[in-house]
């Protein structure tokens, strides 16, 4: 069986001192609400077979943070393996107000058993951290394309 497949943006800035920041999603619902460290992903969504990974990308991203990619030049920062799913991932370089996320829903049995459905947010909210700090933040299956984006802008700088 063919893994299942997700395609998602890295947004990324550099703050007035020069700091890069990426933006991430804190995943939503009741398994991920009291956690912090490694509960953080890249704005992205699975696909089918047929489905363009690009445009999946940019789709998934304007559902999970409420608005379209703020950049027009996308760059690969390729796939990889994590866990049962195979991710490809883009770098945008642009800026956004984190605090103004608006996610779309699923809907999950909560509690366990209850036979009652609630809706969560894919994402609950979203922010901007430091390449350091988000690799703690991020879950860690996701953490290598931060060491891809650093070297793709080390390489855009020489």
């Amino acid at each position: 069986m063919p893994p299942r497949t997700s395609a998602g943006v890295l947004l990324h800035r550099a703050t007035a001192d020069g700091v890069r920041e990426v933006l991430l999603g804190h995943m939503g619902g009741p398994f991920w609400a009291r956690k912090d460290h490694g509960a953080w992903s890249i704005p992205k969504g699975e696909h089918g077979p047929d489905e363009d990974p690009l445009a999946v990308a940019r789709r998934e991203f304007e559902e999970e943070l409420g608005s379209p990619v703020p950049a027009a030049e996308l760059l690969p920062l390729g796939e990889l393996r994590a866990g049962a799913k195979l991710l490809r991932i883009w770098a945008a370089e642009g800026d956004l107000d984190a605090s103004a996320a608006c996610s779309n829903t699923f809907t999950v049995e909560w509690p366990p058993r209850s036979g009652r459905l609630q809706e969560f947010p894919e994402i609950d909210r979203a922010a901007w951290f430091p390449l350091e700090q988000a690799r703690v933040k991020l879950v860690k299956g996701q953490v290598p394309f931060l060491d891809r984006l650093a070297g793709l802008l080390a390489g855009v700088g020489s």
